[in-house]
């Protein structure tokens, strides 16, 4: 059988993965793997080719320079390209049926404190459009439990003021309420009514740019970035607030069965991923008060 293209055919895979709708998100990491996969072998004079030995030299070598879960999240893109590409009839066989992804020290997830919280809220303060937008989305994001691109694709028929709830959908097109506050309620409503002058106030869109312009996932990660320097938060990423409103719920004493309901999760051990911190923080407090070195 000729060897395959494999730049060209990633193209193709780009097409099939939005045909059947996979987050903008998902695409872009799935497409980052396989590209840094296929530079890693012309930089190491190997075959551009799907080839078992080879995708196991690249994970050893992310595993090198970057956090596991990075090299866990190529190859698991490079296993899924290698899996389409025999779907399609472009490899007689998945040579990369049955790798497993390389195992790693767990660490606890982080979050912003308490403190970091208020500084990023008070960060947005101001009465111009953009403002109201980030104080909005930033009280929304720190209690929604959502991720950036469900808020990114929200409309405004999404959310009801009066019940404190709006509606997101996540991944594998599953749709959720999720709850927030009066505070919140009150922040979107002052950013809802500077609204009706924008430019695009008859467009469905929730989040619109102050420039008269939309509002994507760039607009959103730029401007939180921006507002997280505002506050002095160093290593800030939009994902950062999914982490903190997980385990500010289960700080303050939320069930476990709530919030993998609000926060979409299917399974137990992804949800632990994002309450690990807090559950051993409660441990430490736990420990304070046993008082076991009282012999």
């Amino acid at each position: 059988m000729p060897a395959v293209d494999l730049w060209a055919l990633l193209e193709s895979w780009r097409v099939h993965l939005r045909a059947e709708r996979k987050s903008r998100q998902t695409i872009k990491s799935y497409t980052t793997g396989v590209t840094q996969y296929l530079e890693y072998c012309e930089r190491e004079e190997l075959p551009v080719a799907i080839a078992r030995d080879a995708v196991v030299a690249f994970t050893a070598d992310l595993l090198d320079q970057r956090e596991a879960t990075t090299a866990v999240a190529r190859q698991l893109a490079v296993r899924q390209f290698s899996r389409w590409l025999v779907e399609e009839k472009e490899l007689p066989e998945d040579v990369l049926l049955g790798l497993k992804a390389p195992s790693f020290d767990e660490k606890l997830t982080p979050r912003l404190t308490d403190e970091q919280c208020t500084a990023l809220i008070k960060a947005c303060k101001g009465s111009d459009f953009r403002d109201r937008r980030d104080e909005a989305i930033v009280r929304f994001m720190l209690e929604a439990i959502v991720r950036a691109g469900e808020v990114i694709g929200q409309t405004t028929d999404d959310f009801d003021l009066g019940r404190g709830v709006a509606r997101v959908v996540g991944k594998g097109r599953r749709e959720r309420l999720v709850p927030f506050s009066p505070q919140t309620a009150r922040a979107i409503d002052r950013y809802q009514r500077m609204r009706r002058t924008h430019r695009l106030a008859e467009t469905p869109r929730m989040w619109l740019g102050e420039r008269g312009t939309g509002f994507g996932y760039q607009g959103l990660y730029s401007t939180l970035k921006w507002r997280a320097e505002l506050a002095g938060i160093a290593d800030f990423h939009p994902h950062l607030t999914r982490h903190t409103a997980a385990q500010r719920w289960r700080a303050a004493g939320g069930s476990e069965e709530g919030l993998m309901a609000v926060g979409g999760w299917k399974d137990r051990a992804t949800m632990a991923r994002y309450t690990r911190a807090t559950t051993a923080q409660r441990a430490l407090d736990e420990a304070r008060g046993l008082n076991l070195g009282d012999l």
